[in-house]
């Protein structure tokens, strides 16, 4: 696959997305870069702003397999994976998967599950497979995890750790719809759900070639630098107990790769590394307590350290024989 036919592609899934979800093309893009770079998502919002919609339609959008579960605090880490139960009519024991064997799962309220829930999600987000009673199940490529949470309700719930936050490659908040864009909303969804009208327009196979190519979009070694010298700053801040890891810069890399793609280059700019940094790194930080809303203020923190590291100068060129493509 080309930049061309994978310019299309994106062009494809991004109409079909349109005919269910108003406005929010910030966010669209940045789920689309995740989608491409290989990496999990975290939606978070208030109630009734559209997440678990936006999650189902892209699901739909690709000739993928799909879950959906719902956390509740009596979830078990067995009910994600699934059991190897004794089966009466073969004397022998088999093996019935969970939920997460699908290229697209949908952890809808993640952070109502208990911690010893929410760990299970540890392997098979970050190594694509997991482990039950001592056997490894691979996980089919690609695989996607889409986590939503409410930020503003902390009853009957389980903040995520540092560990599992870490293993989402952004989190992404859309916000309120505009006047404008309500009124489309009841305009659209007043009579029927454009949701069921919705259809595949990629394969799995289409996927995997779009993330290869996204892993081939060239960077210069200046932009390489600035990448580690925004994740550096961080770590220097005042208000930041713990700042971005090298894990942070390889997933800011790779998110400003996908992004570019999606723009349809083959490199990268610094205007790339700027949109995708705070959906990137700003649930990374960990900041001292007494700071108010930890969101927000790591959120500031990025946009302040996007302010104040100097971009480069130099023409962005390609690492394949240094010519700007």
């Amino acid at each position: 696959m080309n930049l061309q036919e994978v310019t299309e592609l994106i062009k494809s899934i991004r109409a079909n997305l349109a005919k269910v979800i108003v406005g929010k093309e910030e966010g669209v893009d940045l789920l689309l870069t995740a989608l491409l770079a290989n990496g999990h998502v975290l939606l978070e919002d208030v109630p009734g702003t559209g997440k678990t919609l936006l999650a189902k339609v892209l699901a739909k959008s690709l000739d993928c397999s799909f879950k959906r579960i719902q956390f509740t605090p009596d979830l078990l880490p067995s009910d994600l994976s699934g059991i190897n139960y004794y089966n009466q009519k073969t004397g022998e024991f088999q093996f019935r998967p969970g939920p997460v064997f699908a290229n697209i799962l949908l952890a809808d309220e993640i952070n109502r599950a208990t911690p010893r829930t929410q760990s299970s999600l540890l392997e098979c987000m970050e190594e694509r497979q997991i482990t039950i009673d001592g056997v490894t199940h691979g996980l089919e490529a690609p695989f996607l995890v889409i986590a939503t949470q409410n930020p503003i309700d902390n009853q009957g719930t389980f903040p995520l750790p540092e560990a599992q936050l870490d293993r989402f490659l952004m989190r992404i908040t859309t916000g309120y719809p505009t006047f404008d864009e309500g009124i489309h909303i009841l305009q659209r969804f007043r009579e029927n759900n454009p949701l069921e009208e919705s259809f595949p327009v990629a394969t799995a196979q289409d996927i995997q070639a779009a993330q290869r190519l996204a892993a081939s979009v060239s960077i210069s070694d200046d932009l390489l630098g600035y990448i580690v010298r925004i994740t550096e700053a961080t770590r220097k801040s005042t208000a930041v107990k713990l700042g971005a890891s090298p894990r942070a810069s390889g997933a800011l890399l790779r998110s400003a790769q996908g992004y570019a793609l999606i723009q349809g280059r083959s490199y990268v700019t610094p205007d790339d590394i700027k949109a995708v940094a705070v959906s990137v790194l700003a649930h990374r930080l960990l900041l001292h307590r007494g700071l108010g809303s930890r969101e927000g203020q790591a959120a500031d923190i990025v946009l302040q350290v996007l302010r104040e590291v100097e971009v480069p100068a130099e023409p962005v060129t390609s690492l394949r024989g240094g010519k700007v493509e």
